[in-house]
């Protein structure tokens, strides 16, 4: 098992480092550059060329990868160019707001995702697996940001009972008010996640329904839910486990169009307007801390599924 986690976490280290490289140069190839975004044209040649110096845009390509590697690895994620304010502080100070807002979305999302999957899996081509896949295929064609201004149309300006912006009204701090924020976007995200998954535990149901062990208990008499809940389910959440670690990115960024939206504070706003104002630091420290937890998410699924699954962990 030791031996196991250390192999893949040696299998990480130089995944990230390429990961690192492929941000850093998808930003170098860029139309525009951060010098860009601090300069205009009635800037003499010579005022370029300071700004060049002090942010450090007049060394080459890989000195400055050298830096802002050095910077990453030590947790400095360096300062915003349109700011002037610590990333890492941004960065610390939003994501709580993201994770509070995304984390009991996809909570909420999986649990009501395997009870539609798991009835759309035992109802298969039948009226509830037909309502439940149409509901998924409506789920997957409507574009979040839609959805999000429908709510906020009806919601907010028609019938105006709930906040249209941010987290809390200016002047009240209290779960009530926070509430009424959280209720729309919680919706819209919640509506995002559910889709995809229902369709997997659907597909895990049938396939796990199809198998002898089922055929066995249906042979001692069981009912259709004791085999369901008791037996199938079981195998049904296995393969969840790679959905629950390919998730951990979510937390992060798997908000950003909702929470831009609705104003949220979160991490959504924050990557939006650097990609807007060219703030090319804090879109590298973004990207990268997603691929980041894109990597730990992989790893933290493959541990738990050698903690869970005793045959693979023989396998091992």
């Amino acid at each position: 098992m030791g031996k196991y986690i250390l192999k893949r976490i040696a299998q990480a280290v130089p995944l990230l480092l390429i990961i690192s490289i492929i941000c850093f140069t998808l930003i170098q190839l860029a139309p525009y550059n951060a010098v860009d975004a601090m300069t205009n044209p009635k800037m003499s040649k010579k005022t370029i060329e300071l700004i060049k110096i002090k942010y450090g845009f007049d060394k080459p390509a890989y000195i400055q990868y050298l830096y802002w590697l050095k910077g990453i690895l030590t947790g400095q994620f360096g300062y915003s160019i349109v700011t002037h304010e610590s990333i890492f502080n941004d960065l610390a100070s939003r994501i709580p707001a993201t994770m509070i807002l995304v984390l009991p979305s996809y909570i909420c999302a999986l649990i009501l995702s395997i009870i539609l999957g798991l009835m759309a899996g035992l109802n298969k081509n039948k009226l509830a697996d037909k309502i439940i896949d149409g509901f998924c295929s409506i789920g997957i064609s409507i574009p979040t940001f839609w959805f999000a201004m429908i709510l906020v149309f009806i919601f907010g300006y028609e019938l105006g009972i709930l906040p249209i912006l941010g987290m809390h009204t200016i002047g009240i701090n209290s779960t009530a008010d926070f509430l009424k924020h959280f209720i729309m976007p919680f919706i819209v995200l919640t509506f995002a996640f559910m889709p995809e998954n229902t369709r997997y535990v659907r597909s895990s149901t049938i396939g796990q329904l199809s198998e002898d062990y089922v055929m066995v208990q249906e042979a001692f008499g069981a009912s259709k839910f004791e085999i369901l809940f008791k037996h199938v389910l079981k195998n049904v959440l296995l393969p969840i486990i790679t959905k629950l670690g390919m998730a951990l990115p979510m937390l992060i960024t798997g908000g950003v169009i909702t929470e831009t939206v609705f104003g949220w504070p979160g991490v959504g706003p924050y990557f939006i307007k650097a990609i807007q104002g060219l703030d090319y630091p804090v879109v590298m420290a973004v990207m990268v801390l997603s691929s980041t937890l894109v990597i730990l998410g992989n790893l933290i699924s493959d541990i738990l599924y050698v903690v869970i699954d005793p045959r693979i962990k023989s396998m091992r």
